[in-house]
């Protein structure tokens, strides 16, 4: 099945609440970027996050890129996702494996780690792009985009995000919801979404049931509460070109593509999201110095 995220109203408009399954997604990013158990699960958190992010905030032509910088073995994680439902990861240090936390659970926290930032990126047309930034709190990820949304967006929410990773690396399940509380929300109805947030199954064990993102805002909300608006399909999709990528060298130094040709009489370069690559023969890098030089 597609991937795909929900967007409702609950309890007549008090809370806005998105849910997502994006299995297909993690496990295109997981193949494409090898990733073991703990690095599996953190790229796929973000990209989980990213896509709850997008499809609250961005419109026609808009685009985001978050950025994870932890001190924890996985280094940097970057994931980008634009108004169409196309996103797509890449994660610094793919080969990571912890020992499970006290929680018998994959590592985030230690993957990730806890000191550092997570920054969204947003381009919205205007003249610049937006970029808030905020220190991460947790190295858990979910509550990381719960900070954000709260600190550099004013919006109090609630962010859960999940992967199931099996023993042998592929994934099983992953998805998330966001809960953002709208004006005028009765402290009644938020200390009972605080309550049936701490209580409920995790998100893994329900996705696992097959259900689907509507089912995930059901288990929180019960479906009386609920208004659905609409779904949107999310696909894992790289947009690199070779065109793109002799821009990129064209930015470069002169003196450092010179060096290509006369040492290598070429160059390769390599895509980070999905792994293509693109070979620049000699007589393509000296039309680009050429250029360069015009």
């Amino acid at each position: 099945m597609a991937d795909y995220l929900v967007k409702s109203l609950v309890y007549e408009g008090q809370l806005r609440a998105y849910a997502v399954d994006a299995t297909q997604i993690v496990r295109e990013a997981q193949k494409k970027q090898d990733t073991w158990s703990a690095a599996s699960a953190a790229l796929g958190r973000t990209l989980v996050g990213t896509i709850l992010l997008s499809a609250a905030s961005l419109k026609d032509e808009g685009k985001m890129t978050v950025r994870i910088n932890g001190d924890g073995p996985v280094g940097g994680i970057v994931v980008d996702a634009n108004y169409k439902g196309e996103v797509k990861g890449y994660i610094q240090h793919p080969h990571i494996h912890l020992p499970l936390n006290n929680n018998h659970k994959i590592d985030v926290k230690g993957a990730v780690g806890t000191t550092g930032f997570l920054s969204v990126t947003k381009d919205l047309g205007l003249k610049e792009p937006f970029t808030g930034q905020v220190d991460l709190v947790s190295g858990e990820l979910g509550e990381d985009f719960t900070y954000y949304l709260a600190k550099s967006e004013q919006i109090p929410s609630a962010v859960g995000l999940s992967v199931f990773v099996n023993e042998d690396n592929s994934i099983e399940t992953a998805g998330g919801f966001m809960i953002q509380v709208l004006p005028g929300a009765q402290d009644e109805i938020l200390n009972k979404l605080e309550k049936r947030l701490q209580n409920m199954e995790p998100i893994s064990t329900i996705m696992r049931k097959k259900k689907a993102p509507e089912d995930i805002l059901k288990e929180i909300f019960t479906e009386k509460n609920i208004k659905f608006l609409s779904k949107e399909k999310f696909i894992y999709k790289c947009d690199c070109s070779k065109k793109r990528f002799a821009q990129i060298l064209a930015t470069l130094p002169v003196g450092d593509i010179e060096e290509m040709i006369a040492q290598d009489h070429g160059a390769q370069a390599i895509c980070h999201f999905c792994g293509n690559k693109y070979n620049f023969s000699e007589e393509e890098l000296k039309e680009i110095v050429q250029r360069s030089k015009a």
